[in-house]
């Protein structure tokens, strides 16, 4: 039993401890390298940010979706569109902060990312996190999924990590920051292979307020509850999303309803994290098709999801079904 335990943990002990980023990549697209390398050292830049900002302030704007800018926001942005700028090999970039495509000036890649998602519960030390998408080419709008290059996702919790899905790469990798000590400066090193987000009673229920007028999710919560599985969320979809591929078990779900319709952003959000699951051994579905196959048509398109092991997801699609996703009118 220690020897199947010990087999079926996601940690890779076949690498090295000390296998960094630089190595992971020495055999890449160069110009795919360069542009990773740079979204590390962004969320490097901005684990140091969140860290050293005491108090989260409200600056007394609002992003184009309605949800109020704290001080953390605007310096995360900046971080990652300088990186991206300076790296030479991304033509187009756009933020959830500022959801237009912006010239960045280089050739090779297009980047979509919400900087700093869960900053409204950053003020509670909750972990919070990064998201990034990159597909090839010059723009954003009209892409799906499933042609993403890689998809880049940090969590700024108790650790620092950073799990990366590439399509040249089978599963999604895990990265951890080793800090700055002494001399030697800080590194990201290799620490876990997520390969497979098998069957298990691990729930997080994103928009609960939704149960309340859509009845197939209200069914779905008491089944989970009736069949005791474990409730492990806590409002932001990073580190809810990245706790599947680590326990390699589980369900996210962020459903619609009436009053309480989806918020979730395909772009900056939900296709990131789709790439990154399908490449865990999970799936994806907005109730009826895989999120992957989704056209991003509008910057600020929405949509329900389910992420997680492939019996958990299709039970979503049988319990809750198709919802019509958010447009920009």
């Amino acid at each position: 039993r220690v020897s199947q335990a010990m087999a079926d943990t996601s940690t890779d002990s076949k690498r090295g401890k000390e296998e960094t980023i630089d190595d992971f990549l020495k055999d890449a697209d160069p110009a795919l390298r360069k542009v990773l390398l740079a979204t590390f050292d962004a969320c490097a830049e901005i684990a140091d940010v969140v860290r050293a900002t005491p108090q989260c302030e409200v600056m007394g704007s609002m992003n184009s979706f309605g949800d109020e800018q704290l001080n953390v926001d605007i310096l995360c942005n900046e971080a990652i569109f300088k990186k991206l700028r300076d790296c030479g090999c991304v033509e187009t970039a756009s933020s959830e902060e500022v959801p237009t495509e912006e010239a960045m000036g280089g050739e090779g890649f297009s980047v979509a990312f919400d900087p700093l998602d869960g900053s409204s519960v950053i003020g509670t030390n909750f972990s919070v996190g990064t998201i990034l998408g990159i597909w090839p080419g010059p723009k954003l709008k009209g892409v799906k999924g499933s042609e993403m290059a890689a998809a880049v996702v940090a969590v700024y919790g108790p650790r620092t990590i950073i799990s990366l899905a590439m399509r040249d790469r089978d599963f999604a990798h895990e990265f951890s920051l080793l800090p700055a000590k002494g001399a030697a400066p800080s590194a990201w090193i290799y620490s876990r292979t997520c390969a497979k987000i098998k069957e298990g009673k691990l729930f997080a229920p994103g928009n609960l307020r939704g149960t309340q007028d859509n009845e197939g999710y209200g069914k779905l919560v008491s089944y989970w509850m009736t069949n005791k599985y474990t409730l492990r969320y806590t409002g932001g979809m990073v580190p809810d999303v990245n706790q599947l591929l680590i326990k390699q078990q589980g369900i996210f779900v962020n459903p619609s309803s009436p009053s309480a319709p989806a918020k979730l952003r395909l772009l900056y959000e939900v296709a990131p994290f789709a790439f990154l699951v399908h490449k865990a051994g999970g799936i994806s579905s907005d109730g009826r098709a895989s999120i992957l196959d989704i056209v991003c048509e509008e910057m600020e398109q929405r949509t329900q999801v389910a992420l997680g092991s492939e019996k958990e997801v299709r039970r979503f699609d049988e319990m809750v079904g198709y919802a019509e996703p958010y447009k920009a009118k």
